[in-house]
């Protein structure tokens, strides 16, 4: 099967045009609160996770034309360069997302599905034009199939038989305890035909938060001291050590990630927001291992001219999006930009965590629900 590319040069003109005239180039959208899995650490389904007042399973969603509608009006509102369709878990919506899946691409849009596979993925899907499919598999199978039954290895291998997709991996604690784990990971999946690109990311706890899923610093410095040998040796292995380092200094908060600013994030009502970020709630941004918020703010360091830098174009871009917001009616209300992100923040009283004999003595977990 041929390879396509996820995002060509055309769509980042577009989104850097977007900013220039007040749009965020990004968007995460959680169409559905349903999900048959109940993995520990789930920040989808924590008490903060859209502020502390409801839970994402006690809101509202929708089903059939209504979502579909719903879903396709917010994309025509903002405008993205790129949305991700997330959940819960979205192929519940799989019926819905055969409509709607091409008719946000004739927008303009670029469509990334992030799924645990838990549901088949049509291969037909694949033949959709700027659509990408991005599988969760977190770690092999000794902990994967337990955090993320009925999710297993065996179910996400039958489901993308045949498909086109990258895997996405979030390293928690446990499996950065065994010598060559991580390169065991990346072979096993980079060695799978249906395999297009795999990135990582590293657990990122809430503030406050003190559970078995949080690396400790040696295990920062061990993922990096590994990832320029299997960069070079998996060059399907989307991870080098400019970001791995970026894990020891990410963004100091909100306002200082580019993906924070530059992202517009909706719950399952399709009228909430979920800030400051992706993960909701009072995020701890000194242990954020995010891998798009670790790339951009990598990418944000890297110099244009002099000391001219990528992230002070994108800052000065989005001061002309401001501007240029304020003669557009529409655009300001939905402006990303306008927020003080990192006031927005609320402290976490409830958090899902998960009780792991890899735990300290004295480490305070709660069974993730």
């Amino acid at each position: 099967m041929e390879k396509k590319s996820s995002l060509r040069a055309i769509h980042l003109l577009k989104g850097w045009g977007g900013i220039l005239t007040g749009r965020s180039p990004l968007m995460s959208i959680e169409i559905t609160r349903e999900c048959p899995l109940s993995c520990p650490g789930c920040y989808a389904y924590g008490d903060n996770h859209i502020g502390g007042e409801s839970n994402l399973r006690d809101l509202s969603d929708f089903k059939g034309d209504e979502l579909v509608d719903r879903v396709v009006d917010l994309i025509r509102r903002y405008r993205p360069l790129h949305v991700s369709l997330v959940g819960g878990e979205p192929m519940m919506r799989h019926r819905e997302l055969e409509t709607m899946i091409p008719r946000i691409t004739a927008l303009g849009t670029f469509v990334m599905l992030v799924t645990s596979a838990v549901i088949p993925i049509p291969k037909r899907w694949m033949k959709f034009k700027d659509f990408r499919v991005t599988i969760s598999v977190d770690g092999l199978p000794e902990h994967h199939d337990v955090r993320r039954k009925p999710a297993t290895y065996e179910r996400i291998l039958r489901n993308i038989a045949g498909c086109d997709v990258n895997v996405h991996w979030t390293i928690t604690r446990p499996m950065m305890e065994r010598d060559g784990y991580v390169e065991e990971y990346i072979r096993f999946w980079s060695e799978r035909p249906e395999v297009n690109f795999i990135w990582v990311s590293t657990y990122s706890p809430q503030r406050g938060e003190d559970t078995a899923e949080m690396l400790r610093p040696e295990h920062y410095h061990r993922l990096i001291g590994v990832v320029p040998e299997l960069r070079r040796r998996y060059p399907k292995f989307l991870f080098n050590e400019g970001i791995a380092r970026t894990l020891l200094a990410p963004p100091r908060d909100p306002d200082d990630c580019i993906f924070s600013k530059m992202s517009v994030n909706y719950t399952a009502d399709l009228r909430t927001r979920v800030e400051p970020c992706i993960f909701g709630g009072d995020p701890d941004c000194s242990r954020c291992g995010c891998a798009i918020s670790s790339a951009l703010h990598w990418i944000g360091h890297r110099k244009v001219a002099g000391p001219l830098t990528v992230g002070h174009l994108v800052r000065g871009s989005v001061r002309v999006g401001k501007f240029a917001a304020n003669f557009r009616p529409g655009v300001r209300e939905a402006l990303r930009w306008e927020r003080n992100l990192a006031a927005a923040t609320v402290r976490p009283d409830k958090l899902v965590q998960i009780v792991s004999p890899y735990r300290e003595p004295g480490n305070a977990a709660e069974e993730g629900s």
